[in-house]
């Protein structure tokens, strides 16, 4: 598990995903909320969430002072819950105003648990009482379509093939190729599905990559030329877009 809690009213995100589950809060402020191609407006003291894979962006209102902390919960800690039907777990996008209150507490309660360097025992049983809650239905929360559920398989193919060479120079040539169709047709349709074109998803893959590769303590100029960057600087650049911080401070901050 991952928490991050920012305050810079001028951050804006690229539309990106996360290999984790992630769970915020606007402490202060509002946003603009970018989720598959919807724009949702979220004030202060309201939840959000996204599972794995799902593109999202999130861009301050303007002249608004913007706070909010974040949890990432790597998927493969649910299965030690016994939730009923954790395969097909849904978190909900926003949360009606009674379990957003509740959820938001205990999300408080996490962090600061966290912050203050309580024990393992602490913060993973505010962590649970948090995700119990959270994904108890209730019939106005907002949730996300479950992800795939509208891929072509052309689509599909191409993500695959991203997905298990995403450090390679991969080329519209190849990409063609796997999936059977034109480049026109095959651009047209990742970016209808995936509101991203093929390179652009690729760049998602590398950066999450990079953040592992980071946290395992290796050097930033390594993880660049391993990761299919130019140089340091362009992996710098990108990372920092999608992160929202440079390498040095995410490896500082782990």
């Amino acid at each position: 598990m991952e928490a991050k809690q920012c305050q810079k009213s001028d951050l804006k995100y690229q539309k990106h995903f996360h290999e984790e589950y992630s769970i915020g809060l606007i402490d202060e402020g509002e946003t603009q909320a970018w989720c598959d191609g919807v724009l949702w407006r979220v004030e202060t003291g309201r939840m959000i969430s996204f599972p794995p894979l799902i593109l999202h962006a999130c861009q301050p209102a303007e002249s608004i002072k913007w706070k909010y902390k974040m949890l990432f919960i790597k998927p493969e800690w649910f299965a030690h819950l016994e939730l009923p039907g954790i395969d097909r777990l849904q978190f909900p996008f926003l949360l009606e105003d009674g379990k957003n209150e509740a959820c938001s507490k205990m999300l408080n309660c996490t962090m600061d648990a966290m912050s203050r360097s309580a024990s393992p025992l602490e913060i993973e049983t505010a962590l649970i009482e948090l995700v119990y809650t959270l994904v108890n239905k209730h019939a106005s929360d907002l949730t996300h379509e479950p992800y795939g559920m509208s891929e072509q398989k052309y689509v599909k193919r191409i993500k695959e093939y991203i997905h298990a060479h995403y450090t390679d120079r991969i080329t519209l040539e190849i990409l063609e190729h796997v999936a059977g169709i034109s480049r026109y047709h095959l651009i047209r349709l990742y970016k209808k599905s995936t509101h991203l074109p093929p390179h652009a998803y690729q760049n998602l893959l590398r950066i999450n990559h990079a953040k592992k590769e980071l946290k395992n303590g290796r050097p930033i100029a390594e993880i660049a030329v391993d990761t299919g960057f130019y140089d340091q600087s362009h992996f710098a650049k990108a990372f920092a877009r999608i992160v929202g911080t440079t390498p040095q401070t995410y490896t500082m901050s782990v």
